[in-house]
């Protein structure tokens, strides 16, 4: 066989698996409002069971809905850059923006779909800001206390 024919028969098989798998594992289009969506809810409250995520889903859209914001799920998410202060931590951490855990991000993509078909109800009251329980509030009583969600007090 020649080095040709071996590359032809590999790019073959490349090209096959691609049909079979399309995008990557991790969801597609990095830009795109579900993954956008899906990557803030897999990365802010993974460890939040399902109403956790949903919540997170929950204030992304509010976002978007409010004139207050940007009115895109990315330029939600990406709001303030890549270096802190920005809105969601795990955009501006430095770390890894690839899910380690497989199910938990088949999950998240699963409620970011949800979220953006209008398909979830809005567990946390229209809140906008969230932060992290075991923190103090960077409110300062600015913003009304709609409740905790698994590890995080969610605001409007």
């Amino acid at each position: 066989m020649s080095a040709l024919s071996g590359w032809m028969i590999g790019l073959a098989a490349i090209i096959g698996l691609m049909a079979v798998f399309p995008g990557n594992a991790y969801g597609g289009d990095r830009d795109d409002a579900a993954h956008c969506l899906a990557r803030t809810v897999y990365f802010e409250a993974r460890g939040d069971g399902v109403e956790g995520m949903e919540a997170v889903a929950a204030v992304v859209m509010n976002r978007v809905a409010s004139p207050d914001f940007p009115d895109a799920v990315c330029a939600v998410v990406e709001q303030g850059g890549e270096h802190p202060p920005c809105q969601f931590s795990y955009w501006c951490d430095g770390r890894s923006d690839r899910p380690r855990n497989a199910e938990l991000w088949q999950q998240a993509r699963r409620i970011a779909r949800r979220a953006l078909a209008g398909e979830l109800d809005d567990p946390v009251a229209g809140a906008l800001f969230f932060h992290a329980s075991g923190m103090k509030s960077p409110f300062d009583g600015r913003r009304e206390l709609v409740g905790t969600v698994g590890s995080h007090r969610f605001y409007r």
